[in-house]
């Protein structure tokens, strides 16, 4: 998620998946996959900065999680459906 600000100065958090577009003429308006338009007070480039922060973080926590994947898998890395029997 992330925070972002309305016109009011009130903050909400949005899932960036969910945004469809950016467009800035001049107030930062967020449209939404189902619709859905939030003006908000940060510019484009903002925006897309705390969108980019976002997925590193993700990717960064996503890397930590490497260890608990256990050694058992098959050669092409795929996750079983079921647990394997011995």
């Amino acid at each position: 998620m992330i925070v972002v600000t309305r016109l009011n100065t009130s903050r909400f958090a949005i899932n960036p998946d969910l945004i469809e577009r950016i467009q800035e003429n001049p107030d930062t308006v967020l449209v939404m996959v189902n619709g859905a338009k939030y003006v908000v007070v940060e510019s484009m480039d903002e925006v897309i900065g705390l969108i980019a922060q976002f997925r590193a973080r993700v990717v960064s926590l996503a890397r930590g999680l490497d260890s608990a994947v256990p050694d058992n898998l098959p050669p092409d890395g795929t996750l079983p459906l079921r647990p394997r029997t011995v």
